[in-house]
């Protein structure tokens, strides 16, 4: 091919695994059941027969217990049939995650052995999967974190193998989820080789994201070009009219997938039904997850005689003790962000927020994040709105902490944080305070 004609995404990631068999000899798929990861999977599979790959390969599967049956059956298909090629880590531990439509029970653990009577499937039967009978997982603890795991599950591995380098393919893509894919190829972290489709996580671990430039039409070409094994569930998802940009297949309790719950119901109406007794708030989740009842329509007017301060303070009043507490305390640690050590701001931005004047404080020096060509600005009180810029940005106004209560955002994803143990234990410990009341 002449260095003149561009290459295709589909070439321009076999090149990418070249690079990653020819430098790597302990490779690893993370593997959801979805059409990206599905994709790479079935890419990777195939390099590996066309070039004569002797050596297996990982496959990780982390299993979330109440999933569309449509999923298991396609992973099913994809670990028995590829044996001979991978090393199979379908992993059925109990974990908590968020649970998005629930006050009261704001994160859920999936294959909680406490609640195996209303477990939504039975644990697969198949020999290779790891539970907590059989967990080889020195890092794993109880009921950890999921988002904790995956990166541990890589240091795990090349501990397996004499800490050799080792590398972590993920079927992320920029056009799918481009914040989730930006803070994962962040200009601060390192690469391998320079590559930006890369990330080192730790001294002999690396990620790489072999398909992080491909389109959603791209993904289907490839399916159906090749003809390769998919989950039928989108099958079920183009029948019902979901758009191929929307089509997702993650356990859909958590913030931003809790808009899919009426399809669960729809699609799968048996499975739908074991769900409502497994996860808290799944039905009201079905039922207003398009409303502004659980904040997933961003479009939402502020009640007459409020402003948007105290609007927030009327929202947190409202809440259970616990979960208030957990709101507030994240509420405090972002003011107190904004306002003692604050962060970069485009200068068109900082151009707009002096248009208040005094409400900022533009330190005129660079940060050190990213490319360091962005001044650090602070705020000296809280904003009740920012027009404009609330919608696009993570500025600290009280408009914004009222959309992070409306959307039952538990964890102020939507204002940079992340879960922490801290608030499993004590929402934990509220469950069981529950408990013994009834």
């Amino acid at each position: 091919m002449s260095a003149l004609v561009r290459k295709n995404v589909y070439e321009e990631t076999l090149d990418r695994l070249d690079l990653i068999f020819s430098n790597f000899d302990n490779i690893s798929v993370c593997f959801s059941g979805g059409k990206d990861s599905g994709v790479l999977l079935n890419l990777v599979l195939d390099y590996m027969r066309k070039n004569g790959v002797k050596r297996k390969i990982g496959v990780l599967y982390m299993d979330v217990e109440a999933s569309y049956r449509r999923t298991v059956e396609y992973i099913e298909k994809m670990y028995l049939e590829n044996l001979d090629m991978i090393v199979p880590y379908w992993v059925c531990l109990p974990m908590t995650t968020v649970n998005g439509v629930s006050i009261y029970e704001p994160f859920w653990i999936f294959w909680d052995p406490n609640k195996r009577d209303k477990w939504v499937r039975e644990m697969p039967p198949y020999d290779f999967i790891i539970n907590e009978a059989n967990n080889p997982f020195d890092f794993y603890k109880k009921d950890m974190i999921f988002e904790e795991f995956a990166p541990l599950f890589g240091e795990w591995l090349s501990k397996q193998h004499n800490n050799e380098k080792t590398a972590i393919l993920l079927g992320i893509r920029s056009d799918e989820s481009l914040n989730r894919y930006r803070s994962l190829v962040s200009e601060v972290k390192a690469t391998f080789m320079g590559k930006k489709y890369s990330t080192q996580m730790s001294e002999n671990t690396y990620n790489f994201y072999p398909i992080a430039n491909w389109k959603v039409e791209d993904i289907w070409t490839y399916y159906g070009k090749f003809k390769k094994p998919y989950n039928k569930i989108y099958d079920l998802f183009y029948r019902a009219g979901v758009p191929l940009f929307k089509m997702r297949i993650c356990e859909p309790y958590g913030n931003e997938q809790k808009a899919g719950l009426n399809l669960f119901k729809i699609l799968e109406p048996d499975t739908w039904i074991k769900v409502v007794d497994r996860v808290s708030g799944a039905n009201f989740g079905n039922i207003y997850c398009n409303t502004k009842a659980i904040g997933y329509n961003n479009k939402v007017s502020l009640p007459a005689g409020h402003t948007w301060r105290s609007y927030c303070k009327f929202l947190l009043r409202t809440l259970p003790e616990e979960t208030r507490k957990i709101y507030v305390q994240k509420f405090v640690k972002f003011i107190r962000y904004w306002h003692r050590v604050g962060s970069p701001v485009l200068d068109e931005d900082i151009m707009e927020l002096e248009q208040e004047p005094g409400m900022i404080i533009n330190t005129k020096e660079y940060s050190t994040r990213g490319k360091g060509d962005k001044y650090v600005v602070k705020f000296r009180y809280i904003p009740d709105v920012l027009p404009g810029l609330d919608n696009r940005t993570d500025f600290l106004s009280w408009k914004r902490l009222c959309m992070a209560i409306l959307k039952n955002d538990i964890t102020c994803a939507s204002l940079s944080f992340s879960i922490t143990k801290r608030q499993i234990l004590r929402q934990q410990e509220l469950v069981r305070k529950y408990m013994e009341l009834l």
